[in-house]
């Protein structure tokens, strides 16, 4: 059974640093695209960073210089250290990650694009 598991979320001040991890179970992620989208309550969900199975990465600019997406392969983990955090990052995070490999284009931003998501969890950022 294929399952992502996503975990670090917390409760932080403005300006302060949160690395969430998720954790993949039950095929091989290390060759396809893995993400972490995020959503506010009553917002769409929205794209925060991408890493590819080449390790190209995509970052919205809102977190562009702040956040960064890495992998770790032998742990079929991805993770997202967030730095300089804001007010306005609080959201609920979630993992994603494609089921086969495909050209990138515009579509790691779009989160229709995806096959497996995470949990999701709370970060919460205070002023």
């Amino acid at each position: 059974q294929v399952q992502l598991v996503d975990s670090g979320g917390g409760l932080v001040q403005a300006g302060g640093s949160l690395r969430l991890s998720c954790a993949a179970s039950g095929r091989t992620f290390s060759g396809v695209t893995m993400a972490w989208f995020r959503q506010a309550p009553g917002k769409a969900r929205e794209f925060v960073a991408a890493v590819a199975w080449r390790n190209s990465t995509n970052y919205a600019p809102s977190v562009k210089g702040r956040f960064t997406i890495f992998r770790q392969n032998a742990k079929n983990s991805v993770y997202l250290q967030m730095n300089s955090l804001k007010p306005e990052d609080t959201a609920v995070y979630y993992c994603a990650a494609r089921a086969a490999r495909a050209a990138w284009g515009d579509m790691p931003a779009m989160a229709a694009w995806y096959d497996y998501w995470g949990q999701g969890t709370q970060v919460t950022v205070s002023s």
